[in-house]
């Protein structure tokens, strides 16, 4: 449990920051709260277990006002969403079990890996965007693949069900909006498993920098949706995600 009488400004700001950016992109793309926030995490020391459950904590708060917003511009398709999210919940309570009762130093590169493989990925859909308009038929394998790697990652859900809808041809901003409210029922049930597998670990100065960065962000997302470039977003993400991923891995196996 986090000491709330060592914590000052100066320490959680860089949180606060980290939160507020990785929101504000999760906002105007569908994706990379998770895998931006993770990576620094572990980057900082933090295991994998903890890592994610961290993550998902932060991510029930920021998604619901994330996906509350969405709702309230009319961006999500609720016949998908209710196709992903049932799906999801279930992949992801799967990856939070089995990411709690593996070896973390075992699951480090793994991991890590993963997250560079999602980099890449990214920078893949920006140079083939904008795709062409058609109905998705993949929807619930995506949804559980999506939560499962979201939990066993600390990240992921966005990246692979939005980028995996855009490919077949969904709307942009429907594809992010369903996304991210579908999201929040994720994120509640892998924190409520990581929780009932490791107590109350998740709970560290990290994780409330983030939460305090990510839910001011927040609100911003359906808006920056509809206006920022997704190209330009996809590039950034997937290059820094690549290459903190790629040195996280190499530090790793050292």
């Amino acid at each position: 449990m986090l000491d709330w009488s060592l914590v000052d400004l100066e320490m959680i700001l860089p949180f606060i920051a980290v939160g507020f950016a990785a929101q504000v992109v999760d906002g105007a793309l569908g994706m990379a709260f998770g895998v931006i926030s993770n990576t620094l995490l572990l980057s900082l020391g933090v295991p994998p277990a903890a890592a994610s459950a961290g993550v998902h904590t932060v991510e029930t708060f920021t998604t619901a006002v994330s996906g509350i917003s969405h709702a309230l511009h009319r961006n999500v398709r609720w016949k998908m969403f209710f196709r992903l999210m049932i799906p999801g919940v279930i992949g992801g309570a799967l990856g939070a079990y089995v990411l709690s009762n593996i070896d973390a130093g075992i699951a480090k590169p793994f991991i890590l890996g993963y997250l560079a493989l999602i980099g890449l990925y990214l920078l893949w859909r920006a140079i083939r965007y904008p795709p062409h308009p058609r109905e998705p038929k993949i929807v619930e394998p995506l949804g559980f693949v999506g939560g499962f790697l979201d939990a066993a990652g600390g990240g992921g859900w966005g990246p692979v069900v939005t980028s995996n809808l855009l490919v077949q041809g969904a709307s942009p901003r429907e594809t992010i909006g369903t996304v991210n409210t579908a999201e929040f029922f994720l994120t509640l049930t892998i924190s409520a498993t990581f929780i009932s597998q490791l107590g109350l670990a998740a709970f560290t100065l990290a994780t409330v920098g983030l939460l305090i960065g990510g839910v001011c962000a927040a609100p911003f997302g359906a808006m920056l949706a509809k206006r920022v470039p997704a190209r330009a977003l996809l590039v950034m993400v997937g290059t820094i995600l690549t290459i903190t991923s790629l040195y996280g891995v190499y530090i790793a196996t050292r």
